[in-house]
């Protein structure tokens, strides 16, 4: 009788990308966010006109922005990934650099967001809406800026030749982190700065 194999045969794709280890940690962070933006709904439904009437404070166009920002930067991303691939890796440095470039966009627009909410004496205990805002935003902020770290240290390992078309796991488990960083956006920013 045949023995199966543990592992993939040669040329055929893994189920995830990059390293196994990225997914289960995605996959923690994704029900973190996921308690959190059950716990805003459930509370939203409990204070209707509070929520309303502070979201109508929030800076829209500065969150609009930030989300085509992530976005652009997720097509990076993918760039630098289908580059190493090929065995591209002076593109796929190129690539993450502007990943990078954009994330520093995505900070410094949200900086200038929480300066504009603490001139206002805005804090944590100001209100329930101003609690979540800050809570769900900030702690998103500091994924955004893990991200940024984990994908410079990529951009320096392909640069110096760590990667190429047959190894480029690293590359895949960057991007991965990446993506999840730009989804939790994508959910973030309709669910409280838009959703009525």
């Amino acid at each position: 009788m045949e023995q199966i194999a543990s592992h993939p045969a040669a040329g055929q794709k893994k189920a995830l990308p990059g390293d196994f280890a990225i997914w289960i940690f995605i996959y923690a962070e994704l029900l973190v966010f996921g308690i959190f933006f059950l716990a805003y709904a459930y509370t939203r439904a409990q204070h209707v006109e509070l929520f309303n009437t502070y979201q109508q404070h929030l800076n829209r166009e500065s969150g609009a922005i930030n989300t085509l920002v992530l976005i652009t930067s997720s097509y990076f991303v993918v760039m630098a990934v289908a580059a190493i691939r090929r065995g591209a890796a002076g593109h796929c440095t190129r690539w993450l650099i502007l990943a990078v470039l954009s994330g520093s966009v995505f900070v410094w627009i949200k900086l200038a967001e929480f300066a504009a909410k603490h001139a206002e004496g805005i804090t944590l205990s100001t209100n329930t809406f101003y609690m979540f805002y800050l809570s769900l935003t900030f702690f998103h902020f500091m994924h955004v800026l893990m991200g940024m770290v984990i994908l410079s240290v990529v951009a320096l390992k392909a640069y110096r030749g760590a990667y190429n078309a047959q190894e480029h796991t690293g590359v895949e488990t960057g991007a991965s982190y990446w993506h999840m960083v730009d989804l939790v956006w994508i959910i973030l920013f309709p669910l409280v700065y838009v959703l009525h």
